[in-house]
């Protein structure tokens, strides 16, 4: 073989590689159910993580899992699109991590009609767009968001001595998860007159925007002393902001998440706690739930994952 013809084989199998495995991957499930879990995004570590549960979960059952989202969790309309276009691709149930908890009710309705069971993960719909659009929703998969705002409250209160000039950065406004979770730790904070919210704006779960907002609250509002942000990238953005201004070590900053990176942020200090979710579990009850419906078998309305206080201490 010439050393031309040796380097052309040798980049056909190199090519021809991956598709070969892809190949033996849909090969394995060709003619099994398909199941759709549409995301907010798959550029977020948690989200990642509850993506890899719902495939495991898939690969056991036998089901084909498709999973897709958009590019930014903020992206309402188009999380709409891709339910729509996946609906009349014949999936057979369909997941959803809703982006908007009041604007998923018309792609419900769709799917209700088109009679494909819905399971929600992680956000509830808006009670009020739910009862207004007569959703039929299969089972409710995720955590206490109003528990887990309302621990992070308990959990700086007690580590200021109750007393602290607050910070907040919230989630995106309207969005069911994030307002429980604020909802939380303003109720917690009510129950400690020295806890004072100096400042409380969104930052719509983005870690840029959580370095942008809190570096101007920082400059309005020299006395902020704890922060509590409802995600943990937007607290991560508030450390890199917190830095910047020369502040590290003089502000107790509690995130929501509990991500790797928020992880490494308390072992080193610049972070004071995080609230741990399971987001892998619920990827896995979410597919587990839609093998069950897939048999006609009954599943629960609602499965609460647990949640826990993650510190440096813990």
């Amino acid at each position: 073989m010439t050393r031309l013809a040796w380097r052309v084989t040798l980049a056909i199998l190199i090519l021809g590689g991956p598709a070969a495995c892809n190949r033996d991957a849909s090969t394995a499930t060709r003619g099994a159910p398909r199941v759709a879990f549409v995301m907010k995004t798959l550029n977020h570590p948690f989200f990642l993580d509850m993506q890899r549960g719902a495939q495991e979960a898939a690969d056991r059952a036998g089901l084909q899992l498709v999973v897709q989202a958009a590019e930014r969790e903020i992206d309402v309309e188009k999380q709409m699109q891709i339910i729509e276009n996946l609906l009349q691709t014949g999936i057979k149930v369909l997941i959803v991590t809703p982006s908007g908890s009041r604007e998923i009710a018309s792609a419900i309705v769709k799917a209700n009609r088109a009679e494909v069971p819905v399971i929600l993960v992680d956000t509830r719909v808006d009670p009020k767009a739910a009862a207004d659009n007569h959703l039929r929703i299969a089972s409710f998969i995720g955590s206490d968001n109003y528990e887990g705002g309302r621990l992070a409250g308990e959990h700086l209160a007690k580590s200021t001595g109750g007393k602290a000039h607050v910070a907040v950065l919230e989630g995106i406004p309207g969005h069911e998860t994030g307002d429980s979770r604020l909802r939380g730790f303003r109720d917690a904070l009510q129950k400690h007159p020295g806890m004072s919210i100096v400042a409380s704006q969104p930052a719509n779960w983005e870690r840029d925007q959580g370095f942008t907002v809190f570096q101007n609250m920082l400059q309005a509002h020299a006395d902020i002393d704890a922060l509590f942000a409802c995600s943990d990238l937007m607290a991560l953005g508030a450390v890199e902001a917190i830095a910047a201004a020369g502040r590290s070590g003089r502000i107790r900053v509690v995130g929501f998440d509990a991500l790797d990176d928020a992880r490494r942020a308390i072992a080193a200090g610049q972070m004071e706690a995080s609230m741990a979710q399971s987001p892998r579990d619920m990827g896995r009850l979410a597919v587990e739930a839609a093998a069950r419906l897939l048999k006609a078998e009954p599943v629960p309305p609602d499965q609460t994952v647990p949640i826990e206080l993650v510190t440096k201490g813990s």
